[in-house]
């Protein structure tokens, strides 16, 4: 029932409202003096489908050649590293090996002493 009053009401303000606006439209006006003050822009020059697309061109292969420059800078010095860390690795093992040697050579020259 409250339903229907605030219905009722708010059709009759709508009624009442749709008048003033259309009383309420402005009619758009300009001096003289502002209509003379208008100054044409400068025109642009056009970039060509030609231009715009070798442009787009050389911008994108740039930028993927420094991102493969420098992802392959990073492989290169993981690669680098890990054979460094290899060389020592063997480099370590040859003195341990040399060592090695040298020791069953001591051994083997006292053995021969000892027999003599």
């Amino acid at each position: 029932m409250s339903a229907r009053i605030a219905s009722t009401g708010a059709r009759g303000l709508l009624a009442t409202a749709a008048p003033m606006r259309s009383t309420a439209a402005r009619s758009f006006t300009t001096s003289s003096r502002r209509l003379a003050e208008v100054t044409a822009l400068p025109t642009r020059k056009p970039v060509g489908a030609f231009r715009g697309g070798l442009f787009g061109f050389l911008l994108g292969s740039t930028l993927a050649g420094g991102s493969v420059y420098g992802y392959v800078l990073q492989e290169y010095k993981a690669s680098n590293e890990l054979l460094t860390e290899d060389i020592y690795a063997l480099q370590d093992s040859c003195q341990r090996l040399t060592r090695y040697v040298q020791a069953l050579e001591d051994k083997m020259e006292a053995t021969e002493r000892k027999r003599k």
